[in-house]
């Protein structure tokens, strides 16, 4: 049986996009569910040589890799599943931070050994973010009753638990100051912050019932925020003065920006128009391709939140679900996540990252950027 260390063949092919001409790059073609790392951050080394992805084809999630030069494959963790969006790549490229239950771990990628950074009893991660230039880890927390987050240098030391009372999803270290940390509630309001030892908490947006915001993010080294209002448009917020503007007159989905915070790759639903990039100044978008990706989710149809009784309704009809994907099983998620294409910039920025299930099943592709 394969496992930790196996080589597997090159599954990968080339095409180009037939809406854009873009050159795209499939990665895997197994049949079964293979996806990208969290969108918000870079699933390609910093070397180029190399993109991560969570794979099921040996019966649970586990941590992959595959040369982009020849598609060789390397299965990099065994044993007990890991959570399937939670791998990290630290910025110098040689490790990967990965939760396990309620556990982080970090790999290294040379000789896999792996080693548990912290570990909360009974608990249940999130996926993690790095900050501080890799020194340190955060975490959303589910332990029993007890919700929160919690934060901890990426040697495992100096480990704070920040309790909040309701589910925490998508903690992320401000990238120009790593003592405060922005983060997702579930169900709204939506948009919090916190410093790294649990004081300053705050609502950075006291949303109305008819309001859809998801998807927030820091704009790159500006320190700004951006976020989704559903099914509106992108806006941006001004971290100090909290100044809400505009950027654009269309439908975005999931976001990721660039590094300057000048572009924002985002992919579209409802109706799905692709994977644009935004310029952040005008508003403009520029295609980059066409995922065709299945984007499940009865809840996007929607133009506010889904509530407890959509939730409800849907498993009545026989989806499977759950108010929080933390909560579950990655293949029991409410709309799962691997048929959203959730595009990310490579670290030079050239090349685009995403997941489609237009061959059905889900499979990592990389776009070619113009020029």
């Amino acid at each position: 049986m394969p496992g930790k260390g196996s080589l597997f063949p090159p599954e990968d092919r080339w095409f180009d996009d037939d809406a854009t001409g873009a050159r795209i790059h499939q990665l895997t073609s197994r049949p079964c569910i293979s996806h990208l790392t969290y969108f918000l951050q870079s699933s390609i080394t910093p070397d180029l040589k190399t993109i991560l992805f969570t794979s099921y084809r040996t019966g649970a999630a586990q941590l992959f890799e595959a040369a982009l030069e020849d598609g060789a494959i390397r299965q990099l963790t065994g044993g007990a599943p890991i959570h399937p969006y939670s791998p990290a790549l630290h910025p110098e490229g040689e490790r990967v931070f990965f939760v396990r239950g309620g556990s982080v771990w970090a790999l290294d990628r040379a000789s896999l050994a792996e080693t548990c950074i912290l570990d909360l009893e009974g608990a249940q991660l999130g996926e993690c973010t790095l900050g501080d230039n890799g020194r340190r880890v955060t975490a959303a927390v589910k332990q029993g009753s007890q919700c929160g987050l919690v934060t901890a240098r990426s040697d495992g030391a100096g480990c704070t638990f920040i309790p909040f009372p309701r589910t925490v999803i998508h903690p992320q270290f401000h990238p120009l100051d790593p003592e405060w940390l922005e983060f997702a509630a579930d169900p709204a309001p939506r948009m919090y912050r916190v410093r790294r030892d649990g004081t300053g908490l705050e609502c950075l947006y006291e949303q109305s019932p008819e309001e859809w915001i998801t998807h927030e993010t820091f704009l790159g080294s500006t320190g700004d925020l951006v976020f989704v209002r559903w099914p509106k448009a992108l806006y941006r917020m001004d971290w100090t003065t909290r100044e809400i503007s505009r950027l654009t007159d269309f439908k975005v989905w999931h976001i990721s920006p660039n590094r300057a915070g000048t572009r924002v790759l985002c992919d579209t639903n409802h109706p799905d128009e692709g994977v644009f990039e935004i310029d952040v100044a005008s508003g403009a978008r520029r295609p980059v391709c066409r995922p065709q990706s299945s984007n499940g989710g009865t809840q996007w149809a929607k133009d506010r939140f889904a509530t407890a009784e959509d939730f409800a309704a849907a498993w009545k009809d026989g989806a499977k679900g759950a108010l929080s994907w933390l909560e579950v099983p990655a293949d029991t998620v409410y709309g799962p996540q691997w048929t959203h294409p959730h595009p990310c910039y490579s670290p030079d920025e050239k090349l685009v990252t995403f997941t489609s299930d237009r061959t059905g099943h889900a499979q990592v592709y990389v776009a070619e950027l113009p020029g």
